[in-house]
């Protein structure tokens, strides 16, 4: 089964029954246990990082609108309903269903930003503060971050259309929910332009995909339309977001070089437009 023992707490407190083995996230190295809560599936998440603790803030209040619903929270604990996910828009995307993917994608978008009664979390991540990374890394390593840190500096001084971000929408986020549609997970909270929502998509599901001849430039044409936005604007997201990408790769020393490839490319696709 694995040890269980940063579950331990919270197993007894919920009274929940483990299901599986647990196992880590990818890059925030959070852990997460499969469990079962009076029989119903479940998935019990232990936060490691501030960025964890606001996006479990974030999940509360989108009150499964949009989002999986949170069935318990409390400090860096968060239960949450376990999906079926009976279809993978990685997948989709992969097999040829790339339009469809994206647009699912927008749609939960859509929702996720919809105004909602009472104010958001307090916590949220301005979006300036999101880019901190870049600056530095343009000035240490130049080339495609300095590109990148000029379209930043330009989106964020003439801002449109702010609302509670996902800050993290890509295929691997957002679930089949059967019949209750796609919903997303694993937020992380961000205070900004829409726009910068939608280019998370554009840089996924792998690299391998997003830098397949024509793509990316096909899918800012079906997100741009999807999601209402200026395809210009849309690409200078891209550019940013692929930027403060390459940033975090070059701090962690990892994925560099396919990071730099995405980048260039949406480089290329931004000074074209």
């Amino acid at each position: 089964m694995g040890d269980l023992t940063p579950f331990a707490p919270w197993l007894d407190r919920w009274e929940l029954i483990p299901d599986g083995a647990p196992f880590e996230t990818r890059y925030t190295r959070s852990w997460l246990l499969p469990v079962r809560q009076d029989g119903a599936p479940a998935m019990l998440k232990i936060a490691t990082s501030p960025e964890e603790v606001r996006g479990a803030a974030l999940m509360a209040w989108w009150a499964g609108e949009g989002a999986a619903r949170v069935l318990a929270r409390e400090a860096e604990a968060l239960l949450l309903e376990r999906l079926p996910a009976a279809r993978s828009l990685a997948d989709m995307a992969r097999a040829g269903a790339d339009d469809e993917a994206s647009r699912v994608l927008c749609a939960v978008a859509d929702r996720l930003h919809a105004p909602r009664p009472g104010g958001p979390p307090a916590d949220l991540c301005p979006i300036d503060l999101w880019f901190r990374a870049l600056a530095p890394a343009a000035a240490a390593h130049g080339g495609v971050l300095n590109a990148a840190l000029d379209a930043v500096e330009g989106l964020l001084g003439d801002p449109r259309d702010i609302a509670v971000l996902h800050g993290d929408l890509h295929h691997e986020n957002v679930l089949d929910a059967g019949p209750r549609g796609w919903l997303a997970i694993d937020p992380k909270g961000v205070l900004g332009e829409r726009g910068y929502d939608y280019a998370t998509m554009l840089c996924n599901p792998d690299e391998a995909l997003a830098l397949k001849p024509g793509r990316m430039a096909r899918q800012v044409a079906v997100v741009a339309e999807a999601a209402r936005l200026e395809p210009r604007r849309l690409t200078r997201w891209l550019l940013a977001h692929a930027g403060v990408s390459l940033a975090w790769c070059l701090a962690d020393g990892l994925w560099v070089p396919e990071a730099r490839r995405v980048a260039e490319l949406a480089a290329s696709l931004a000074d074209a437009g």
